[in-house]
């Protein structure tokens, strides 16, 4: 694999493929087990992500890069693999979380202010050590009629184009994640203040990466949708596409080489038709694909089930859910017959003995969005200078 910035990048999001998000901290994964009554130890998290590392047609497929948690990035499977080495062999790129999770900022009522710089330089060096060639820096932005401020955004915009700038210096691919959250409180905003509120936003965010020098044919960015919030929800499928692709392509220059959405809080059905429908919209100037977490783990971790007399858990292997993948890979989804849900690649899980206490699997849904890929993709060199961004702050 080329250690290039750039060639890293493109692999990440070409090819039809994206990223698995199993980055979850160790408190956000306990919240997770306790809605399946399954204890969180460093035993059952390993099996729990040795059983999604080891799907192996799966992950060959349609995973370019894994999102891990520090603790997964040095763990090893049950068999003494190292983590690392089980989603190289699948093809896909080790990446690694390294904030520290959104902090209440200071003199700024309900936002925050994501940390981790400090020491940040030393610890990228232990990842590149350990394998990791990408990284996500995740920066929390709130919307209500009156927020965001402006001095909260540029805090955040500051604090991701500083973490893309020591990740570049260290020979990593920086994920950059501006969330305009859909799900936060009171999450009653309609999809045009969604809309205003992500636009001035990501301008802030490319205005600090131009003064932070971070190149962007070496980054990727992974941005909200644009979507009303989850207790307001009114927008069609359509609609959301449609504003989505206005707003980026109004503010992220043709030089980043893709976008990979985050789900933030969207069912697994909402998730797969928005980036298809977004995926359908024409010729994008960047590849477009996922970067999931819930939205591709739920239904598995749901389908988790215990069988009396034995705890089992085999690799999962992959079957469509129609004959005809082509619809999906074109960002075409159809309604099944009958069924009224929508169509989309999923896992089989099916289980593989194993010693440990992880409930046996019976065959779990795991949707796996696949996503359509553009024929041609022509690097060019943008410099972004503040006389090409809008200077309109954000409301």
């Amino acid at each position: 694999m080329s250690e290039r910035l750039e060639d890293i990048a493109v692999q990440m999001v070409a090819g039809g493929r994206g990223l698995l998000a199993a980055d979850e901290s160790t408190s956000t994964i306990k919240k997770r087990f306790d809605t399946i009554n399954l204890e969180s130890t460093e035993t059952s998290r390993r099996d729990y992500r040795e059983m999604l590392f080891r799907s192996d047609e799966a992950m060959k497929k349609y995973i370019s890069g894994v999102i891990l948690f520090e603790e997964t990035l040095f763990q090893k499977a049950a068999d003494g693999t190292p983590f690392v080495d089980i989603i190289r062999a699948a093809g896909a790129i080790p990446g690694i979380k390294v904030d520290t999770g959104a902090k209440p900022m200071a003199k700024y009522p309900a936002e925050t202010i994501t940390e981790g710089l400090d020491g940040l330089d030393e610890r990228l060096a232990r990842y590149y050590e350990a394998g990791a060639r990408f990284a996500k820096w995740r920066g929390v932005i709130a919307i209500s009629s009156i927020l965001p401020t402006r001095g909260s955004v540029r805090a955040n915009a500051q604090a991701l184009a500083r973490y893309a700038a020591l990740c570049q210096e260290a020979g990593i691919v920086p994920i950059v994640e501006p969330e305009c959250l859909m799900d936060g409180k009171p999450g009653d905003h309609n999809i045009d203040r969604c809309a205003e509120v992500t636009e001035s936003t990501l301008r802030i965010v490319f205005e600090e990466l131009a003064d932070a020098r971070v190149n962007l044919e070496g980054m990727i960015l992974k941005p909200n949708m644009v979507i009303d919030g989850k207790n307001a929800r009114k927008a069609s499928v359509a609609e959301v596409a449609e504003r989505t692709v206005k707003v980026l392509k109004a503010t992220v220059p043709p030089a980043v080489p893709g976008i990979a959405f985050l789900s933030g809080g969207q069912t697994t059905e909402e998730a797969t038709a928005h980036l298809s429908a977004i995926n359908a919209s024409g010729d994008l100037p960047w590849f477009v694909t996922f970067s999931y977490g819930r939205a591709l783990q739920d239904s598995a971790a749901q389908g988790l089930e215990r069988q009396a007399g034995k705890r089992r858990c085999r690799p999962a292997r992959i079957h469509p859910s129609r004959r005809d993948e082509q619809p999906c890979r074109q960002g075409q989804l159809e309604e099944r017959p009958g069924k009224g849900r929508l169509s989309f690649w999923s896992f089989e899980l099916m289980g593989r003995e194993r010693r440990t206490q992880l409930p046996a699997l019976s065959a779990v849904s795991f949707p796996l969005i696949v996503t359509a890929t553009r024929n041609r993709f022509v690097p060019r060199k943008t410099v972004i200078t503040h006389s090409a961004l809008s200077q309109q702050e954000p409301p």
